[in-house]
C-alpha cells in the first residue's frame, strides 16, 4: 500500500484569545497557508494547548453568539467545558468527552468553563474544529451528540501499548458513535511510547494528524509536540512510531467539492446565503439565549 507523503508540518501558530476562556492556536483556516478549501470538509481548527487557569468565581469563557452552516465539534483534553444553545442543547465535557453541535440552519450558542472547574482552577487544554456541512443539508434543524469517553469506539492494541479511540469513523472493524453528513474519520492515537502503528486512510481524503501530546515519528519525520502535520493525496498508509508515550488527533474526510462563503460565525456556499444569514440573526430568527 503507497506511503502517504507529509506535505507540511506547521508549528503551532501565536496564540490568541477566543472570549477570555479559550487560547487558542488556530492552524484552520489560519494565516492563509493552507486555504478554506485543503482541509475540506474541516473548515477550522482551533487547537487550545496546555494552559493553567487560576481559579475564579466568575466562569471564563465565550458569551452568546450565532452559528449557521456548520457542525462545532469540541473535544476535551485537559478541564472541564459547559454549553447552552438556543435550540435546547446543554451539557457538560470533561476529560476525553466530545461535544458534536449541529448548528445546522442556525442557533444561539456559549460556551464556557464549568463551574467546579473555574471554582479550583488547573490545566486547560482543547480542540473545536468546524465540520461544513454540505450545501443540501445547510439548513436542516440544529442538532447535538453528547459522545463522552465511555460512548467512544475502543480498539485495544497488542501489548497493552495503547488504544485507538474511535469518534467518528471506522478502524479496523471498531465504529465510532458520531453521526456525520459526509464520510469522516476522526481518532485518538494513545499509544505507548516505543509503540507502532499502521493507518490506512483513503488517498482522496483530506488527511492530517495533530500532535496533542508527546512526539512520534510520522513516516519516518519526527513530529514534535503541538505540531500539525497534512499530508498529500498520494497513498493510503501512515505509520507512527511513538518516540514518547503520546496522544495523536488524526483528522481525514472526504472533501466537499463545493464554493465556500464564510464570514464570522456563518459558513455558507455563497455570499447572498451569509447577507441572509446576517439578517436572520438580527430579526431574532436564531432564537433567544440568555448571557
Amino acid at each position: 500500500m503507497a506511503i502517504k507523503t507529509i506535505e507540511k508540518v506547521l508549528a503551532p501558530p501565536p496564540p490568541h484569545m477566543v472570549g477570555d476562556g479559550f487560547r487558542v492556536h488556530s492552524f484552520l483556516p489560519g494565516d492563509g497557508r493552507l486555504g478554506k478549501q485543503r482541509m475540506s470538509p474541516f473548515f477550522l481548527l482551533d487547537y487550545g494547548s496546555k494552559v493553567e487557569f487560576p481559579p475564579t468565581d466568575t466562569p471564563r469563557g465565550v458569551g452568546v453568539h450565532p452559528h449557521r452552516g456548520f457542525e462545532t465539534v469540541t473535544i476535551a483534553y485537559k478541564g472541564r467545558i459547559a454549553h447552552h444553545d438556543s435550540a435546547g442543547h446543554h451539557g457538560v465535557i470533561g476529560e476525553g468527552d466530545v461535544q458534536w453541535m449541529t448548528a445546522a440552519s442556525g442557533l444561539l450558542h456559549k460556551e464556557y468553563h464549568e463551574e467546579s472547574f473555574s471554582r479550583s482552577g488547573g490545566l486547560f487544554q482543547m480542540v473545536q474544529i468546524w465540520v461544513n456541512l454540505p450545501a443540501k443539508h445547510k439548513m436542516d434543524p440544529p442538532a447535538y451528540q453528547e459522545i463522552t469517553h465511555q460512548l467512544m469506539g475502543k480498539h485495544l492494541l497488542p501489548d497493552q501499548n495503547g488504544v485507538v479511540e474511535i469518534i467518528a469513523g471506522n478502524f479496523r472493524g471498531t465504529r465510532g458513535p458520531a453521526r456525520t453528513f459526509t464520510p469522516i474519520e476522526m481518532y485518538n492515537l494513545k499509544l505507548r511510547a516505543g509503540a507502532t502503528l499502521e493507518l490506512d486512510l483513503p488517498a482522496h481524503y483530506n488527511t492530517a494528524f495533530l500532535m496533542i501530546q508527546g512526539a512520534a515519528e510520522l513516516n519516518g519525520t519526527s513530529i514534535s509536540p503541538d505540531h500539525f502535520v497534512l499530508f498529500q493525496h498520494d497513498g493510503e498508509s501512515v505509520s507512527v512510531v511513538a518516540s514518547t508515550d503520546v496522544v495523536i488527533l488524526v483528522l481525514s474526510g472526504e472533501p466537499l467539492d463545493e464554493p465556500i462563503a464564510a464570514y464570522g460565525p456563518f459558513l455558507m456556499n455563497h455570499w447572498s446565503e451569509i447577507e441572509q444569514a446576517i439578517q436572520d440573526f438580527n430579526t431574532g430568527k436564531f432564537g433567544l439565549l440568555d448571557d
